[in-house]
């Protein structure tokens, strides 16, 4: 594939670290007049399965069970949004929003798309509370094909604050 006709699939979610990955992307790797394609790929949790209870001895509602996920498309739609705005000179732009662990998800619609470059951000946890939650990013560096470009956010330095 030539250089100028890559595929390249931005992973974001509600955070600013994933905004800033993508304004990071737009900035060094799409340049206007690119006949490259950006891919934003939004993955919503999995649909969460209820018992017919909820613990308390209720009867779960099906109405809470489609309010949840309503709300749960809503918030893909605006986090979209929200990075289209920023993408405003893409002439090839799409937008995907999928389900379920976002490690496995991002990897599957790599190899699906053929993207030729990932774009992740990076919530920089420490190695803690990346043991117990997982590192999405990580987990992508080692489990697809193609580069994998993570974009860590500069911390404020002590003038900025």
């Amino acid at each position: 594939m030539a250089e100028d006709q890559r595929r390249i699939l931005v992973a974001v979610d509600e955070g600013e670290e994933s905004m800033y990955a993508l304004s990071w992307c737009l900035k060094n790797l799409v340049f206007q007049n690119s006949k490259d394609t950006l891919i934003l790929l939004y993955v919503k949790a999995p649909r969460v399965v209820f018992s017919a209870f909820d613990g308390t001895g209720y009867l779960f509602s099906s109405d809470i069970a489609a309010t949840m996920e309503r709300y749960g498309q809503q918030v893909a739609d605006a986090v979209l949004e929200k990075a289209k705005k920023l993408c405003n000179h893409v002439e090839n732009l799409e937008t995907r929003v999928e389900s379920g662990d976002p490690r496995d998800v991002i990897c599957q619609m790599v190899q699906k798309l053929g993207v030729d470059v990932l774009v992740m951000g990076s919530h920089g946890y420490g190695l803690i509370k990346r043991a117990f939650l997982g590192s999405v990013s990580n987990h992508c560096a080692q489990n697809v094909k193609c580069p994998v470009l993570i974009v860590k956010k500069p911390k404020p330095s002590a003038g900025d604050i």
